[in-house]
């Protein structure tokens, strides 16, 4: 039996999904631009430095998501797909993603960012599993706030450990095991699979890939 995860953002796609939202509401006049770029750009050099704090990020990140009705993100999302998520979804990632399904390997996507963006995009890779950042719900509305683990960092571990023993299997149910990612971020889930590999790595991840002798590729055109 073979187990095969795969980050989404910068590592499946050639770019990040969540980044791409903002910019899909920004054009929509649903999120303030000038606000929003100066805000993330400050998470986004936390994020390269591994400072990250993700329940602030979070908040940010969710927000857009409480101001809207489920029906008005949904007609959002669709339109997201066709214009901003398939150009980035290239050649390669699919060919990867359709290697390893075809194996018979047990494969999920998993990702820091929330799961109303990123599930429609684990279906358009055919990926049948999707372990994300859930956003809180009350009365069919989002609420702008997490519910449970986020998908970062060492939560990465928590919750593909939580999902493996809901269905009675453990890292030693399997032969081999995939961890595909592009950020240092991930290397507590890299640390625990049987074959990680850097894709596209950012500088930290590149160095510590060379140096653990692990496998490096890039997905891009």
């Amino acid at each position: 039996m073979q187990l095969a995860l795969f980050d989404l953002d910068n590592t499946l796609l050639a770019g990040d999904s969540d980044f791409e939202w903002a910019q899909f509401l920004i054009a929509k006049g649903a999120l303030d631009g000038e606000l929003h770029a100066a805000m993330n750009h400050g998470f986004y050099e936390d994020y390269k430095a591994g400072t990250l704090d993700i329940h602030a990020f979070l908040d940010f990140q969710l927000a857009p998501l409480a101001r809207h009705a489920r029906g008005e993100l949904d007609a959002w999302h669709a339109e997201f797909m066709a214009t901003r998520i398939r150009p980035i979804a290239g050649d390669k990632a699919r060919a990867l993603v359709r290697r390893h399904l075809d194996s018979g390997a047990l494969c999920a996507i998993v990702t820091a960012t929330n799961s109303f963006v990123t599930g429609p995009i684990a279906r358009e890779f055919g990926i049948p599993h999707l372990i994300a950042t859930i956003p809180a719900q009350e009365g069919g509305r989002f609420t702008g706030q997490p519910r449970g683990t986020p998908a970062f960092r060492e939560g990465k571990i928590t919750r593909v450990e939580a999902w493996l023993e809901s269905m009675g299997l453990w890292w030693s149910s399997f032969e081999r095991s995939w961890f595909y990612s592009d950020s240092h971020n991930d290397l507590p889930l890299m640390g625990k699979v049987s074959d990680p590999v850097a894709v596209d790595a950012d500088d930290t991840l590149r160095a510590h890939a060379a140096t653990a002798g692990w496998l490096q590729l890039s997905l891009r055109a």
